[in-house]
């Protein structure tokens, strides 16, 4: 009995540490790899409304892709150090065009080819109605709100690089909220559960030590010799 409470209470600490290891580990890997926020505007409807919850993974802006919903930081230009939300068009070497008609439609063009976008807006790719014509420099975005008529981005900062941003100002790209979290929530709750068996084990362990303790054999009473 004595060598299963030695066992039990090694169980124990065995367990508690892998417990408080995989929660304390997955905290700050998810703090050191994602981020969050709520939407605040309205430049990205209809995928992103004001209100919703975006989580976004940490990554250098040179990863991007076109397509991409990326989250980026660039106080003078915006006048505040909060991240914006919007859509990478065009990377390094692109030229991205307004507009041009593709049967009842206005498109946008990437190296002379009409972009499909139905993420935007009632189908309004235009939205300042106005042109421009932008070759994206090496190491830039060209960006756009998904709600064209409704977004302060790169059209609106054609004297700056063609409105173009530096690969340096993204903070990450956009990502489906819940895979993040439920891995999150994943490692939490099944390191939360390895400490409270590794508790368990350890009371246990207790139980079974003071079991096989023998009793304390009984004092005798004192005799007064005669």
């Amino acid at each position: 009995m004595a060598g299963r409470g030695r066992g039990l209470g090694v169980a124990a600490l065995v367990v508690g540490v892998l417990g408080l290891v995989l929660a304390v580990g997955a905290f700050g890997y998810g703090r050191h790899a994602y981020g969050g926020g709520t939407v605040s505007s309205r430049s990205m409807e209809p995928a992103y409304e004001p209100g919703d919850r975006v989580v976004w993974e940490r990554m250098d802006g040179s990863q991007v892709r076109r397509g991409d919903v990326v989250m980026f930081s660039m106080p003078d230009r915006y006048g505040t150090s909060a991240v914006v939300m919007q859509r990478v068009i065009g990377v390094g070497g692109d030229r991205v065009a307004c507009c041009t008609r593709v049967g009842s439609e206005e498109r946008v063009t990437v190296n002379g080819k009409p972009v499909e976008e139905p993420y935007v807006s009632r189908g309004d790719a235009d939205g300042a109605h106005h042109s421009y014509d932008v070759k994206v420099e090496r190491g830039r975005l060209f960006l756009l709100g998904d709600h064209r008529d409704d977004a302060r981005d790169s059209r609106f900062f054609a004297s700056d690089h063609g409105g173009t941003v530096p690969v340096s100002a993204v903070r990450g790209k956009v990502t489906d909220g819940r895979g993040p979290v439920l891995l999150l929530v994943a490692g939490l709750l099944g390191g939360g559960v390895l400490v409270l068996t590794g508790i368990g084990l350890g009371i246990g362990a207790l139980v079974v030590r003071r079991s096989t303790v023998p009793p304390a054999p009984p004092v005798p009473w004192p005799v007064r010799p005669v």
